[in-house]
């Protein structure tokens, strides 16, 4: 269980980086959000994973999952979604102001291959 959660985390990280680096502004904010995601799961996974284990002491069974970790994810994820929504206000300004939903507030420059394409 433990490989798969590893596997999922990194295919979140590796989604998350790849969008990041893109030109537009859209596939940044998805990968920041994956990227948070991922982070959040790793977080997660640092409280143990027991499936039959009880989230708090003094339950029958001797083994327990840490809570902090647990309020550390759901802390993360409220603030997440708060900055997610205000760099999506940012971008949708920054597209009114400049036009475009380039990262930079430039286009990149036209080849001679596409000269008929840009409106």
């Amino acid at each position: 269980m433990e490989f798969v959660y590893a596997i999922c985390v990194g295919i979140l990280t590796t989604c998350g980086l790849f969008l990041t680096l893109r030109g537009r502004t859209f596939p940044v904010v998805l990968g920041l959000t994956l990227l948070s995601y991922a982070v959040n799961l790793f977080l997660f996974a640092s409280g143990r994973l027991n499936v039959e284990a009880a989230a708090v002491l003094g339950a029958e069974t001797g083994r327990y999952t840490d809570p902090l970790p647990q309020a550390l994810v759901l802390t993360a994820i409220v603030i997440g979604f708060a900055m997610t929504a205000f760099v999506v206000i940012l971008a949708m300004r920054a597209r009114a102001d400049l036009g475009n939903d380039h990262v930079d507030g430039r286009l990149p420059p036209l080849d001679d291959s596409h000269a008929g394409e840009r409106s």
